[in-house]
């Protein structure tokens, strides 16, 4: 049997590690979800971004709309690190944010151990 998706618009609430991730997608309190998801301190959304280049200020209102709950925004930019794109990376910092951008693998990984911490850390994790 395979797990459940996340309930109805894409949302699974409360703070859940990773338990796993991969060209399919991520696995996460008990459910599974194929595409790109956020996992902000209110809980796991589907955030529909396939590539960094797709990444606007419309895709981060959720983030934004949290700020204050977040200290650690990582950005898993998929198979391999991305090169800042620097109007994102300027409207993070100009928001408050300062983003880590690094592998999704990394930062699935580096989330966790924070989380663990009982940080309060986001993740922007882009399906492999």
């Amino acid at each position: 049997m395979s797990d459940p998706v996340p309930p109805a618009g894409g949302f699974a609430p409360g703070r859940h590690p990773i338990d796993g991730y991969g060209a399919q997608g991520f696995r996460f309190a008990g459910m599974v979800h194929p595409g790109s998801i956020l996992a902000l301190p209110s809980g796991i959304r589907a955030w529909d971004v396939a590539a960094i280049a797709d990444i606007s200020a419309v895709v981060l209102a959720p983030i934004l709309a949290e700020r204050d709950e977040i200290e650690i925004l990582l950005i898993g930019c998929g198979k391999r690190a991305a090169l800042p794109i620097e109007p994102f990376v300027d409207f993070l910092r100009e928001a408050g944010f300062r983003p880590e951008l690094m592998d999704t693998p990394a930062a699935a990984r580096t989330y966790n151990v924070l989380l663990a911490e009982n940080r309060r850390v986001a993740a922007a994790l882009l399906v492999m």
